[in-house]
């Protein structure tokens, strides 16, 4: 998997932008994985592990009232989270990881069920606080299995967005779905 945090970081080197990080249920693999890239401290400014929701909120800036309307499990939440990173680590993107590991289900979704996000200083917004682009995933296997799969996908969404910005594709964005395992 190293390969995609390479070429995202190899992407960031040449526009001179740098990333931010924000995970949940990841609990830190999004930032190991990047960070076990050679040159990684080029291009990457940290990141925030916000396990416990009122986290999300504190770290990060979710809105209050959507984590208790709606749950950390949420697409607007991985999209805020997104924005918030960017914002408290002083980056030009940002990408973040919620979801449900298992084995239990968690706030009404099932295990399985994640979103990730990417927010970059061309995205569209959500919501006033931000947030740009998001992926829903359904994705199977045991907990490890689905940790490892949002890793990767939260980077392939990143490499999709600098790849179709770097080219002016914006097509190409779009073009691949991630069906799980």
């Amino acid at each position: 998997m190293n390969s995609l945090a390479t070429e995202v970081l190899r992407l960031l080197m040449v526009r001179g932008e740098t990333l931010a990080v924000a995970e949940s249920l990841t609990g830190g693999l999004v930032a190991a994985e990047i960070t076990a890239a050679p040159g990684a401290s080029k291009a990457f400014r940290g990141s925030v592990t916000a396990y416990a929701t009122e986290l999300k909120h504190e770290l990060l800036g979710v809105d209050a009232t959507l984590l208790a309307e709606r749950g950390a499990v949420d697409p607007q939440v991985a999209a805020q989270m997104a924005a918030g990173a960017r914002k408290a680590l002083g980056a030009d993107w940002g990408i973040a990881t919620t979801g449900v590991a298992g084995p239990e289900p968690q706030d009404g979704q099932p295990v399985g069920t994640v979103f990730v996000a990417v927010d970059g200083p061309s995205q569209p917004s959500f919501h006033p606080a931000g947030g740009g682009k998001v992926l829903p995933l359904r994705l199977n296997g045991d907990r490890a299995e689905i940790r490892m799969e949002s890793v990767r996908s939260v980077l392939a969404l990143l490499l999709r967005e600098l790849a179709g910005e770097q080219t002016g594709n914006a097509r190409a964005q779009d073009t691949e779905q991630n069906g799980g395992f």
